[in-house]
């Protein structure tokens, strides 16, 4: 008798394992789905990351071309032996920061501004503006027609120029 009662006892536990091995046989097979999973929203997240990343750097290097244009060409202006070198002087030193990182002559402006004139009058003040369009990378040239993808980046340098200039 006690050994039926036992029997009895465990047949609600082997049903209950019976049923599990049952159902895991029906399920369908997850082995490897989480690691494919993975790899796509990796690579669904990375993307926009990566995008954003050369894009912040395309900008910092067009804040980097305009101010070093600024300060290298108002240096070169104000250095300049005469009034009327000085201005090719300034262009020319902005052109070679604009081209160090990269940006055309067609991207980038110089003006110049003289507070008195002639600009070398003595403790005159000249500002040195430059300004550069920066291009947002691996944009089609057809979508920038319809939308404007440009980031203008200014900056402006004053110098005054020196008391006993001779």
């Amino acid at each position: 008798m006690s050994r039926l009662r036992h029997c009895l006892a465990s047949v609600p536990h082997r049903l209950r394992r019976l049923r599990q091995r049952l159902a895991a046989a029906d399920a369908p097979a997850q082995e490897g789905s989480a690691i494919v999973e993975f790899v796509f929203l990796g690579v669904l997240m990375l993307v926009p990351l990566i995008y954003l990343t050369l894009m912040v750097a395309r900008v910092q290097a067009g804040s980097y071309a305009a101010t070093q244009a600024a300060r290298e060409a108002s240096r070169a202006f104000v250095t300049a032996a005469s009034e009327d070198s000085a201005s090719g002087r300034a262009q020319a030193a902005a052109a070679i920061a604009f081209t160090d990182q990269g940006f055309t002559g067609d991207q980038a402006t110089l003006a110049i501004s003289c507070a008195a004139s002639p600009c070398f009058t003595p403790e005159a003040k000249v500002e040195m503006s430059t300004t550069v369009t920066v291009p947002l990378p691996l944009i089609p040239s057809f979508a920038r027609d319809v939308i404007p993808l440009d980031v203008p980046v200014s900056a402006t340098q004053v110098v005054t120029i020196e008391r006993f200039r001779g």
